[in-house]
């Protein structure tokens, strides 16, 4: 369903503030270098008025809101029901609107094609191989090798994008930005790095960064990580 709030005139990326204001209800993922990156992409795309975008694992939604700030007719996907309130708060608070909906990853919107999909996803290795059925880990954990989400993305992408469609998906380095690429060319998709950022680990990555060094994912006493955006087409 659409939050119904009022709409304002699509706004130019340059006149959109550096920083997007957020609304966070607990347990719902915080923005951080991740979220900021994948912002920052949106805001260089060549975005028409009324192209339609797609944002899944949303968060706050505030990917979403940067597209419907463009001028997108905006839908955010997320499995979280607070998830999805807070992407309807965070589009009332910038004035814009969105389709908030709630299901598996793109579940909820059939077969519906998109001109624009980003996607920020859980993507940390975790010693445990499941996804997490609920909790604060739901938000990153993804398996062992940080790649169960990012696997199910790249192989559904070029069923979700219109004909210029553009994928947009931020990761880390520790999940394999290798394989991503990869998987998307085998998917018929052209994909390539457009951004690449090293930030120092959070407290959840921190905490596991013996346990990164003894799975070979970084070299001892690591304490950093590469995230990038990589973006995907058919041509």
């Amino acid at each position: 369903m659409v939050f119904p709030v009022s709409v304002r005139r699509p706004v130019p990326a340059e006149e959109q503030p550096a920083d997007l204001r957020v609304c966070r209800l607990p347990g719902v993922y915080a923005p951080q270098a991740d979220t900021g990156l994948l912002v920052e992409q949106v805001r260089r795309e060549e975005l028409r008025p009324g192209v339609r975008s797609l944002d899944l694992c949303t968060g706050t939604g505030i990917v979403a809101v940067a597209a419907a700030l463009r001028g997108a007719r905006a839908t955010a996907v997320d499995i979280s029901r607070a998830a999805i309130a807070s992407s309807r708060l965070n589009a009332l608070l910038h004035g814009c609107r969105i389709r908030a909906l709630r299901g598996d990853l793109d579940g909820p919107v059939g077969r519906e094609r998109f001109d624009l999909v980003t996607v920020n996803p859980p993507y940390v290795p975790s010693e445990d191989p499941r996804l997490p059925a609920r909790g604060a880990r739901r938000s990153w954990d993804a398996g062992s090798d940080g790649r169960l989400l990012l696997d199910r993305i790249c192989a559904r992408a070029p069923r979700l994008l219109t004909p210029s469609g553009v994928l947009l998906l931020v990761q880390s380095s520790l999940s394999g930005v290798a394989p991503t690429l990869d998987a998307l060319g085998r998917a018929g998709l052209r994909a390539r790095v457009v951004e690449r950022r090293t930030e120092p680990f959070g407290p959840v990555m921190s905490a596991r960064a013996d346990w990164f060094a003894a799975r070979g994912l970084v070299p001892p006493g690591t304490r950093t990580e590469q995230l990038v955006v990589i973006r995907a087409s058919r041509s």
